[in-house]
C-alpha cells in the first residue's frame, strides 16, 4: 500500500496544518496508546504523532513498533513529529482529514 511522491507531497501540505493527537513518551507503547493510536487513524486516516523521547534511535525504535503495530504509513518525520497515515475503508467525511482537506492543499 505504499504511497506516491503526489500521494505525500498533498498529506504532507495537509498535516503541516494538524495538531499532535497521539504523544509517545517515555513510558512507550502501551495498550492505551495503541488504543488511541488505531481510534485516531480509524476516525482522521491521515494524523500527527508526537513521540516524546530525547534520543533519536529511541524515536525510530518507537515509531517502527508503532507503525507495525497499526498497519500505518509514515508519510513524513520531522524531529519528534511524525505524519502517520492508514487509508479507512468507512472514512466519515466530517472527520478524515484527508477527506476534509483534499481540495485545499495548503492553499487558501
Amino acid at each position: 500500500m505504499s504511497l506516491s511522491q503526489a500521494q505525500k507531497k498533498a498529506f504532507r501540505s495537509i498535516g503541516h496544518h494538524l495538531n499532535p493527537v497521539v504523544t509517545v513518551s517515555e513510558n512507550g507503547v502501551s495498550e492505551g496508546v495503541l488504543a488511541e493510536l488505531d481510534r485516531a487513524l480509524s476516525d482522521h486516516e491521515l494524523i500527527k504523532v508526537k513521540l516524546a523521547l530525547a534520543e533519536r534511535d529511541d524515536r525510530t525504535a518507537m515509531l517502527e513498533e508503532l507503525l507495525a503495530a497499526s498497519g500505518a504509513e509514515r508519510v513524513q518525520t520531522i524531529g519528534k513529529m511524525a505524519l502517520l497515515y492508514r487509508k479507512s475503508p468507512q472514512a466519515n467525511p466530517k472527520l478524515s482529514n484527508v477527506k476534509r482537506f483534499e481540495n485545499h492543499h495548503g492553499r487558501h
